[in-house]
């Protein structure tokens, strides 16, 4: 599923070509995404979009009235391409610009969402409960640990809470926790606030790293230009059936929530 870093590397590729840009037509192809596609939506050409920004996981597009809201779901991808030009199955909506070029929509497995706000979209109900950004000033030791205090909870499973960050997902989860030396099972009350502000750090650097590799391709990703993220290949324990590279210990696989962890069983305790 695309995480922060593949949604943040989705905004930059895309946000040159379509800020400021008058939008000709809306063609939408499928609308049965996670949620139906408003048809309002389809009526948006001669709108103008002002700014790209991203919350968490989903796109927020500004437009001169009202916003666009787009999640990439499990399998979606977002590309800029000639309007015109041959596209690819499961292309389910797209943009089509007065500057010739096309935004397309793809999304195989139909999780994603593209949804229309006349109001403010931080307000809309699927943001306004969200947590910090996990690379801005409000994300700091301080307010992790006293999230994590009193909680028997995973630390894991917490860092993957969007009401306490947004954009950990399951890949960034696990390597932000081999960089920090904790196991993913570990009771978040029983981590002191020195090793939390490690944990705080290892989270900030492993998402920017990502974020400056592309984010990570390990099935139906790709960033705007069609080339796949790279971090896959900087991951130190996820996807990891070897050793460590750090002791050569055995990488350990458990399942945690239904989702697949990796950890050193001597690096991390």
């Amino acid at each position: 599923m695309p995480e922060l870093p593949e949604v943040e590397t989705t905004r930059r590729g895309i946000e040159p070509h379509v800020n400021g840009q008058l939008i000709d037509a809306v063609v939408l192809r499928e609308t049965r995404l996670r949620w139906p596609v408003s048809s309002e939506i389809a009526e948006l050409g001669g709108r103008r979009i002002a700014s790209l920004s991203r919350r968490g996981k989903y796109l927020i597009m500004e437009l001169d009235r009202g916003h666009l809201i787009w999640h990439l779901g499990m399998s979606g991808s977002m590309r800029i391409l000639p309007t015109g030009s041959a596209g690819e199955n499961h292309e389910h909506v797209e943009l089509q610009l007065a500057n010739g070029k096309s935004l397309r929509f793809r999304d195989p497995r139909r999780f994603g969402a593209l949804l229309y706000s006349a109001e403010d979209p931080l307000r809309h109900r699927l943001l306004c409960r969200l947590g910090p950004e996990p690379l801005g000033d409000e994300f700091n030791a301080d307010y992790l640990h006293a999230c994590c205090r009193g909680r028997r909870v995973a630390i894991k499973n917490l860092l993957m809470n969007s009401h306490i960050v947004v954009g950990v997902g399951n890949i960034y989860a696990s390597e932000a926790l081999y960089r920090a030396g904790i196991r993913p099972t570990r009771a978040a009350r029983r981590i002191g606030k020195l090793r939390i502000a490690g944990l705080v750090d290892s989270v900030r650097q492993t998402l920017t790293e990502a974020i400056e590799h592309g984010g990570t391709t390990l099935q139906d990703f790709v960033q705007a230009d069609g080339r796949p993220g790279y971090f896959r290949h900087q991951l130190k324990v996820y996807g990891n059936s070897d050793t460590c590279s750090a002791c050569g210990s055995p990488v350990r696989h458990i399942v945690q929530a239904q989702r697949a962890s990796y950890y050193c069983p001597v690096c991390q305790t």
